[in-house]
């Protein structure tokens, strides 16, 4: 039997899950590969799929939150995930957390038994471009799938390594302290500076190296790594700070170039915020990824002139990782530009996150699906949230791609006069969510996804898919 009449799905994680799903309910035969429990990894305890291997939450579920339009997207697009997460919830106030081994055990389970999904309990070395496959492997990917990666997309184009830094909500930056500038003045003010005394930068510094530190996930068992060695182009801020206490003051904290407009001349030291491409009034702690506990970066950060108040969408971390430059290689569609017949989801495609996970496999199984009925991909809409996602992963710079996570940020800005009207932030997220959900629900109905739809395409095979795969 050809290859061809199965598609592909690569990783039995999240997106994996959700990929497979997705295909297997439109009446199409999968073929979902995972390695675990024959080949085990550093972080995971089982050989079930889509186990979670660090905090059991999947996020607000406040429907005027950008993780609760996600979940309201994952909703109208049929996801299995998100229904059986609600299935084992557990108390956890305003957020939606599951109990992780019932979860992954019921996701397992149902998809072990439908009748169009074949479990292969097996690590892929070798993937053919000319099928129908969706790469949606976990940051700890074996080498030999790594490997198989990188043949397709070029070395260069494979991360090995996270260097993320802090995003601060740019409405709670205090312009008291801070100025825009560029260094030297060019580029006008593309920049947030947030300009030190002496006294400042001492107290900055001797917090930061005093702050207690994450211990990050241990790579594949038998990997020889050594978390204490750090590429030296992305160096951990505290372990800059360690090597010397004027180390930041000739790094990623230097002066040079600017003037502080209070005083009019060049601060002690300096930190630098950049507005995040295609993010909305964020702006990224420039040089400033670490490996420091989320509750201590935030105190820490806060002691930075202009920061006091910050709320941060994001927080810096540095872990062993495994993703494709996707700007470089990936349509919104999630298909790769030169390889059509690849898509990619999950954390190897640049998202961070349960729920992206989830989503990303929601859009890269839909349109696995439409590849094999013969029909065009189609890329969710800007204003939705799993559109946003996938519009960052294709057209984000990629000299400075990083993952991202779904925040109100990355969403499309609302337009000035409006902004205007709303002045209450709760009012502009509301606006935000429902452009959001009915720009969704409206690509469902156009292009034939809705669950409707979706039902009417699985009657139609399932006579065929029930005779190749009797229950």
């Amino acid at each position: 039997m050809s290859n061809n009449d199965y598609i592909n799905i690569i990783g039995g994680g999240l997106a994996g899950s959700e990929a497979a799903w997705q295909a297997a309910r439109r009446g199409l035969r999968v073929r979902l590969f995972e390695m675990r429990p024959n080949r085990a990894t550093g972080a995971h305890r089982t050989g079930n799929l889509a186990e979670l291997v660090c905090s059991n939450s999947l996020k607000s579920d406040d429907a005027n939150s950008a993780p609760g339009l996600l979940k309201d997207e994952l909703r109208a697009g049929g996801s299995l995930l998100l229904r059986l997460a609600r299935e084992v919830a557990v108390p956890a106030g305003g957020a939606l957390a599951v109990d992780r081994e019932k979860f992954s055990a019921l996701v397992t389970e149902t998809l072990s038994n439908h009748p169009n999904i074949e479990l292969r309990r097996e690590e892929v070395a070798a993937i053919n471009p000319d099928e129908i496959t969706v790469i949606a492997a976990g940051p700890l990917a074996s080498p030999a799938l790594v490997s198989a990666i990188g043949g397709l997309t070029g070395e260069r184009d494979l991360y090995f390594f996270d260097a993320i830094s802090p995003i601060v909500d740019g409405e709670t930056i205090n312009y008291g302290a801070a100025f825009k500038a560029a260094r030297y003045g060019k580029g006008g003010d593309d920049y947030v500076n947030c300009p030190m005394s002496k006294e400042e930068y001492d107290r900055f510094y001797d917090a930061l190296v005093e702050a207690e530190k994450v211990k990050p996930h241990e790579g594949l068992s038998g990997a020889m790594e050594d978390e204490e060695k750090f590429f030296e182009g992305c160096l951990p801020i505290e372990e800059v700070a360690r090597r010397g206490r004027d180390t930041l003051r000739f790094g990623p904290m230097k002066p040079v170039g600017l003037l502080d407009p209070r005083t009019g001349r060049e601060p002690y030291a300096c930190v630098q915020l950049r507005l995040e491409n295609l993010m909305a009034d964020a702006y990224n702690i420039v040089g400033f990824q670490c490996h420091i506990k989320y509750g201590e970066q935030k105190r820490v950060l806060r002691l930075i002139p202009g920061l006091e108040n910050a709320e941060f969408i994001r927080f810096g971390q540095m872990h062993r990782n495994t993703y494709v430059c996707s700007p470089k290689l990936l349509r919104e569609t999630l298909q790769m530009r030169e390889r059509p017949r690849v898509l990619f989801a999950g954390q190897i495609s640049g998202i961070e996150g349960y729920t992206e996970a989830m989503a990303t496999g929601m859009i890269a199984g839909m349109n696995a699906a439409r590849l094999a009925r013969g029909l065009e991909t189609s890329a969710p809409p800007r204003e939705s949230a799993v559109g946003s996602l996938t519009f960052y992963l294709a057209h984000a710079d990629a000299k400075n791609f990083q993952p991202a996570n779904t925040t109100f940020a990355l969403l499309p800005a609302i337009e000035p006069e409006l902004r205007r009207r709303l002045k209450r932030k709760a009012d502009r997220h509301r606006f935000q969510v429902e452009r959001g959900l009915k720009a969704f629900d409206d690509w469902l109905a156009q292009i034939g996804e809705g669950d409707q739809a979706t039902q009417a395409q699985t009657d139609q095979t399932a006579q065929t898919s029930q005779t190749a795969h009797p229950v």
